[in-house]
């Protein structure tokens, strides 16, 4: 698989990367064995690069990766997360004291003493961002991890934080059907040499073989309430997304293959990481590295999935604490 950077001065990984979230029973119900053959088939394919966090699945998807690294040392370059609060109630701590918590606690449940990357995974609003990135770069120091970044930040911060230090990556949801950072976050990581890691990059299983079906979502499916897939919003994008993967079987590719082809033709310092749990769905998503868009293929999927396109917002009002936004 082609290879990309992370960072100015980061490791190499595979042009996609692994979204560990569905370890930890996020979007269904799963298990260690699936979680394990998921990630042997990752190294067969080249699919190198994993992103958790210490709230997926409440620890439980970085146990998962725990337990397969074990007898697979060294293979992976590994990221993971921590910021947020979840008890007595959810809030964000950015302290030095709570990240350097939290990330010895997920050493401890991944069985390491080093990780690549470290995101903070929400942005405390009332820290300045320079005294988060002095406490990562001291953890860069020291030898704990590799580079940081931040997770769903805007512009002007990543630009406040990397003034103190490079920032390794900068994650956000990123698809055909949320093109918000084209708005200047694309843009200010390509500038900075920072690597642009998009979450969601297959529009939450809608840009796939199989569309999921709002009325089967559990009460703690994050898209439940989302309003993209309630009615009648879910009807219209059900429907023209319907047209985008029909285009993608009749040339011969699966959606999410088309769907991840068009997201790193987008840029060279783009890293998608597709989640799943299933050694089937991941090889469909691995396809994607090797399909080769032309100009006219983009302005045909343009045309099929327009910018803005999608009927509601990405998040609720619920949801959309913490993210900033801009522009």
């Amino acid at each position: 698989m082609e290879k990309r950077k992370l960072g100015k001065n980061g490791p190499e990984v595979g042009a996609i990367g692994l979204g560990c979230m569905s370890f930890g029973g996020f979007y269904g119900p799963t298990d260690e064995a699936e979680s394990h053959r998921t990630l042997a088939l990752a190294l067969e394919l080249g699919v190198d690069h994993l992103d958790i966090s210490n709230i997926y699945g409440n620890g439980v998807s970085e146990q998962v990766v725990g337990t397969f690294i074990k007898d697979h040392p060294n293979r992976f370059k590994i990221a993971t997360k921590a910021g947020i609060r979840t008890a007595p109630k959810r809030g964000y701590d950015n302290s030095p004291q709570y990240l350097r918590q939290c990330l010895e606690e997920s050493f401890a449940r991944l069985g390491v003493d080093f990780v690549d990357l470290f995101y903070v995974h929400r942005r405390e609003q009332e820290r300045p961002i320079e005294d988060v990135t002095e406490t990562l770069a001291q953890l860069v120091k020291e030898g704990k991890i590799g580079g940081f970044g931040f997770s769903e930040i805007s512009p002007g911060s990543l630009e406040r934080a990397n003034a103190v230090h490079h920032v390794m990556a900068v994650q956000s949801e990123y698809s055909l059907w949320t093109r918000y950072p084209e708005l200047g976050m694309i843009q200010a990581c390509q500038r900075l040499g920072t690597a642009f890691v998009a979450f969601s990059p297959l529009a939450r299983g809608m840009l796939t073989s199989v569309m999921p079906d709002p009325s089967g979502f559990r009460d703690s499916d994050f898209r439940k309430n989302n309003p993209r897939f309630e009615e009648v919003n879910f009807r219209y994008n059900a429907e023209i997304i319907g047209r985008f993967n029909a285009y993608a079987v009749e040339r011969g590719w699966t959606p999410e293959a088309l769907a991840l082809a068009w997201c790193l033709k987008q840029g060279d310092h783009i890293i998608p990481i597709p989640g799943t749990r299933s050694p089937e769905h991941l090889q469909r998503d691995v396809d994607g590295a090797d399909i080769k868009l032309s100009a006219d293929d983009l302005a045909e999927i343009e045309g099929l999935l327009p910018i803005g396109f999608a009927h509601g917002d990405r998040y609720s009002v619920e949801q959309y604490n913490g993210p900033e936004r801009y522009c």
